[in-house]
């Protein structure tokens, strides 16, 4: 029998489970998703992607500031749901919230649990030079990214990802282990089993500070750095020429051959010294431009060999 689900979601990342949800044949009572926000250079006020799914969808919206309360938790029972399925929402789920659908709750999840709990598994697994991870769903509780496990689905990791691209990979194939977990407990199969204690690590969100590249560091953890924050927030670095000084973003690197000292262009088409080998900087991004290949910032930029970049 399909089961009736609230939907709880935000961003990018969610829409692919939530339209998968919607030609499943479960029943979507409702979709919960943060409300709209400033955004652009206009700082207009634009409904998220999930709210703008599920407007043309026909579904019914729900955007609190807050889940706590008797008023959001009778609600959110009113809905009357079998499960909930949270994907990326960005609210906290207090404990009688995750106690009201009759199944709980199951948040779809980007890493390897119990590897990268926290706010951001995709730029911390690639930073971290991880060659590997995984899709979980989970039954949530009221830890952070605590829950039981009940399904899992491995992910290998190629040099050259980005967070971009491992971001698009994970929503869409997410979306797919999320409908099997679905399928298993209308069913009356899923089994949830509780995280090891071994092995877990925090993925902090992404400081403005911690984006800037660090030349003194190895190339390959230089080049981790540069994917695993990119294309946002973008790793960057400080161009200063003449009375020009500019922050300018690396989106994409990859390692190469070389020495000197650190930051120091070893070429003219943009391979850069670090504490141990160099990288090549081959998609840059200039403030206020669009991303552009490196030939194209150096035709147009006095970044040459023997430059030093901070």
């Amino acid at each position: 029998m399909p089961l009736r689900v609230v939907f709880m979601g935000t961003p990018d990342f969610a829409v692919p489970t939530l339209a998968s949800l919607i030609g499943s044949g479960h029943e979507v009572a409702a979709v919960y998703c943060q409300p709209a926000k400033p955004s652009g250079r206009g700082m207009e006020t634009r409904p998220s992607p999930v709210q703008t799914l599920a407007s043309t969808s026909g579904l019914t919206i729900r955007t609190p500031t807050s889940l706590r309360g008797d008023e959001a938790s009778r609600q959110f029972a009113a809905h009357d749901a079998d499960v909930a399925v949270v994907v990326a929402y960005g609210l906290l789920l207090p404990a009688t919230i995750l106690s009201i659908p009759r199944h709980g709750c199951l948040n779809l999840h980007p890493s390897k649990l119990p590897r990268w709990r926290g706010a951001a598994p995709i730029q911390r697994t690639l930073m971290a030079g991880d060659t590997d991870t995984a899709l979980c769903v989970m039954r949530m509780d009221e830890g952070l990214d605590t829950g039981p496990v009940c399904l899992s689905q491995p992910l290998a990791i190629d040099i050259a990802m980005t967070a971009g691209s491992l971001h698009d990979m994970a929503a869409r194939q997410g979306a797919g282990l999320m409908l099997r977990a679905l399928g298993a407990l209308e069913r009356g199969t899923l089994e949830c089993r509780p995280q090891s204690a071994e092995g877990a690590t925090y993925a902090a969100k992404i400081t403005k500070g911690e984006a800037r590249i660090d030349w003194s560091k190895p190339a390959r953890s230089v080049h981790d750095h540069i994917r695993g924050l990119s294309p946002f927030p973008g790793a960057w670095f400080e161009f200063t020429g003449g009375a020009q000084s500019e922050r300018i973003k690396v989106l994409e690197s990859g390692l190469a051959a070389g020495r000197g000292r650190p930051g120091l262009c070893l070429d003219d088409e943009l391979t850069v010294a670090c504490g141990e080998g160099a990288v090549q900087l081959r998609r840059l991004q200039r403030p206020g431009k669009k991303p552009m290949a490196a030939i194209e910032l150096i035709r147009g930029f006095a970044v040459s060999k023997d430059t030093v970049l901070l």
